[in-house]
Parts: structure tokens; sequence; C-alpha cells
């Protein structure tokens, strides 16, 4: 149950206090256990300890640490104090992090011990593990900030991949409205939730969200690594967990010989963040057997609900992200075309964000007259009306007259038997524009050279697609969010090919 319009105070004090909310593993020295009781104080007592310093309501709180129950007394307590939390990638250039804390305004940085160095001078900083009132506050004694529907209450920056980061303004109302629909459609409390990927992304935030507000117990992760991440689940019995799809590759590559048995307790397993394929569908299917497996789609400016089950009830195609929630409204747009088959999805509902900070002409260029977000996703909709990811229309390039999208060329090479993981990027050619290049992880053992992949491609797909250069590697770079990044990956690629430098390549 929600009981107040402030997102701070999703921790109701009308749950079970008595009930586990968080297993916390940040701590090497012993594993931290709290109840929903404790926490809803902890929260309460980060917005009194806020309230003292005198800030005006809406100022903005940036968050620097690793992910850790600290970080969520602090993230909901700085919204129960009517201010702004601001989480901010840790792993980013030091000179990336002023940035954000310079854009966002940021009055204060709370931080964890390990990342206080990071810091720049000007801004006050708050150890995550302090400014506790004391004596404590009394449970429900009102210290929740009124606030309106839209008014902020997380600003989220985008990785910045065309450019400087973006901070997305969320307001309390799109995150509950989000909050209300999923816990309405189901019941969670009987789960165990483990969250492994980075509190400053969306994907890690909508999953604690979802956990809190369906009185369900999360199991918290400081970061992700494929044997910690497997014994989490052993240890914790985990039963509902969500994952990027080359956190699957990685614990196939690494572990999957070694596991101690099925991992059975686990019942849902949500994909998402990244194009799901057969192979990574089918790595996950073989880990967790019992579960049910789905691709999840969301951005940080729509949110999590886009797509749902059919209203014929027909079940839902393995690749397929499904069908259009009926609370939600959404659209491909083929240039002119609004009714398409085939295009880049936009994307109409409340949890839409009230627009990128300080940057009316990119919210502007991001939204339609009609008020539709504009995912740059190009989508592709079946006979059945289920939607199915094609790929980013940033990232198609031209080869010789011919669009291709890295995604079409990726799904295909993952059909061979040998290739566990594939990124394939664009690289100047004198003759053709642009060619695809690809870096290919192998599964352990395969014999696989050059010159076959290249010929299994020819023989599999159109000719115009092939990868005119394939590079093998140990594994594809990974970005501060646990994704493929691309960016990375074709500066690689470049310094690979012998190609000029990832800037001359764009």
């Amino acid at each position: 149950m929600i009981a107040s319009g402030n997102l701070g105070m999703l921790c109701s004090s009308t749950a079970d206090d008595s009930k586990t909310a968080i297993i916390d593993l940040s701590r090497e020295s012993a594993v931290q256990y709290y109840t929903y009781g404790a926490l809803r104080q902890r929260i309460e007592n980060h917005a009194r300890g806020i309230a003292r310093h005198g800030l005006d309501r809406g100022s903005r709180i940036a968050i620097l640490a690793a992910n850790s129950a600290d970080f969520l007394a602090a993230y909901f307590g700085i919204m129960c104090a009517g201010m702004v939390a601001v989480p901010v990638n840790y792993r980013l250039p030091p000179a990336t992090i002023a940035y954000i804390l310079r854009d966002c305004g940021a009055a204060l940085v709370m931080t964890d011990a390990a990342r206080r160095g990071m810091c720049p001078d000007g801004v006050p900083v708050v150890p995550l593990d302090t400014d506790m009132p004391d004596p404590p506050i009394p449970a429900g004694d009102g210290i929740a900030a009124s606030v309106a529907d839209n008014d902020p209450a997380v600003i989220i920056y985008t990785s910045g991949s065309t450019g400087r980061p973006k901070g997305v303004v969320l307001s309390h109302s799109a995150y509950l409205w989000t909050i209300r629909l999923r816990t309405q459609a189901a019941q969670y409390a009987t789960e165990r939730f483990l969250v492994a990927a980075p509190l400053y992304h969306m994907n890690a935030l909508n999953t604690v969200k979802l956990a809190l507000a369906g009185h369900a117990t999360l199991v918290l992760m400081p970061r992700f690594s494929a044997a910690d991440y497997v014994q989490a689940i052993f240890n914790y019995q985990c039963t509902w967990l969500t994952a990027i799809p080359t956190m699957i590759a990685m614990i196939d590559r690494q572990l999957v010989a070694d596991l101690p048995g099925a991992l059975t307790s686990v019942r849902t397993v949500r994909l998402g963040s990244e194009p799901l394929t057969q192979r990574i569908l089918d790595h996950a299917h073989g880990l967790f057997p019992a579960a049910r497996i789905s691709n999840g789609y969301g951005t940080t400016e729509i949110g999590s609900v886009v797509f749902g089950t059919h209203p014929d009830s027909l079940p839902t195609p393995e690749l397929s992200l499904g069908y259009p929630h009926p609370a939600v409204s959404i659209r491909l747009a083929n240039g002119a075309n609004l009714d398409a088959d085939e295009g880049v999805l936009q994307v109409k509902s409340p949890a839409m964000m009230e627009g990128y900070l300080g940057l009316p002409e990119q919210t502007a260029a991001a939204t339609t007259e009609d008020g539709y977000y504009i995912t740059r996703d190009v989508m592709r909709r079946d006979h059945h009306g289920f939607y199915y990811f094609v790929g980013r229309s940033d990232d198609m390039f031209v080869c010789g007259g011919e669009n291709i999208y890295p995604g079409d060329v990726e799904r295909l090479l993952l059909t061979h038997p040998d290739v566990l993981q594939a990124c394939v990027v664009p690289l100047p050619d004198p003759l053709k524009g642009f060619k695809p290049v690809a870096l290919v992880v192998k599964h352990s053992g395969a014999d696989l050279n050059e010159q076959q992949l290249k010929q299994y491609a020819l023989a599999h797909g159109p000719a115009y697609q092939h990868p005119r250069s394939v590079h093998f590697v140990e594994h594809l770079p990974i970005s501060g969010t646990e994704k493929i990044d691309r960016k990375a990956s074709m500066a690689l690629a470049a310094q690979l090919s012998s190609a000029p430098s990832a800037h001359q390549v764009r």
C-alpha cells in the first residue's frame, strides 16, 4: 500500500514493521538485515537531518555511492524531505561527475567513504552513515513533505552516448503511477528480489521500488560479479531477478560448469536494458529452469510500463517485448506514417519525464507536438500486435547504400553455436562509406576463425550485412550500467583494425 503522494514514503507504516525489507551484502565484514520498521526509521531520520541544513524545498541532493541500504535510506529520505534525489554514476570520469553536480545545482553530496575523494571542491559533503538526529524520530510524526503531483522527485542522468549526460527529471506522480499499476496487477510479498545493477540506473531503482512497495524482501549486492550473484541466489533463495542480458552471458561463460546445483528458487527473471537474443534466452532457461523469463522494455524517460500481455490471452513470443499496455499509448512512426508496422517507437503515458533539466530545446526535440516521447528505438509489430526490437535509429549506418542495424547482424552471428556474444560497429570504408566490423566472444574451447564466421554470415543473411572484419576478444567492453559499451567497442574495433580513432569513426 502506498500511503502518501511523496515517493519518499514508499515504505508505508501500514506494512508489517518486523518483516525483513533489505538484506544488505555491501559490507565485507557482515551481512546487514533491515526490517521495514528500521528502514522507515532511517528514512525519516535522514529526512529530518536534511531539513536541518536549511535548504529550500526542491533543492537537489546528489548521491555518490555504491549500492547499500545506506544509499536507499538517503535516497528515500531526500524525497521525504521535499528535496530532489540525484543518483550519480561514480564510474564516470571525475570531470563528468563534476559536470553533473554543477548541472543539477547540487546543494549537498551524500557519499560513502570509498567515494569521498571523488567529490569536487565547493559542494558540501555528508557521509551516508551519519547526519542522523539523536534521539530518533518517532514513527509517523508527519515528517514527509507535501508535494504536488508534478514536483520533481528524482533526476537520473543518461549515459551521455550522444554527448554530455542529460538530467531526466521524474516526478513523484510519474513513479507512483507505475508502482501502483504494477502492485495492483500482482502480489510480491512472498518474493525475494535480487538487485546487483547499480542504483544510479533506472533498472535497479525501478526494481527496488517495486520490491519495497510490494512488501517483498530485497537482497542488495554492492555490484555485480557472476560468482557472487549466483552465490547470493543460493544463500538467500532469491525468487525474482532483474538482469541485463550481458550479465546472463557472463554467468554462463564463467560459471555454468561449476554451478553447485540448479537455481530452482528463481521463479521470475526479467531481462531488459539491452536487446535480448535467442542465445541469451536459451542460457537463461538453462540457468533458471523453474523461472518465467520475460523480455522487459523501458527507458529512463518513460519508465518501465510500456508493454504487457495480449488482450486475447495469446502467449507472448519469447523474443517479443509484448503487446501494448492498455494504460499506455504507443505508435510506430515511419516518416509521416504514424501507423506503420515498423518504425521508431513513440510512447505517451503518465510515467513520462517532466523534461531534460535545463534543456528545453532537447526536450522539445525528444517529444512530439501531441505529447509522445520519441524513443529512437526501431520496433517491428507482427500481425497479432506483438512488438519486437529491431535496433536504435541512431546506431543505424549506411554501407554501400544499404541501411544496416547492428542488432540485425549481431542476432545473425549469435545463431552460430560457437558464438557467445557479439557487438557490431561501423568503421569507415573508402568505397562503402562504412563497413560492419564485429567483436566476438567465443564459447570456451570453441574452434572458430574469422573466415569461418564471415562465411557463415554470408550463407545465412544478406551479403551487405556480413562483417568485413571479425575480431575475437576475451570479453566485450562493459559500461558502468553493466551493458555492452558501444562507444568503447567502436574504439576497440578501430584499434584492432588499425582504423582511425573512435572520434573519427562516429
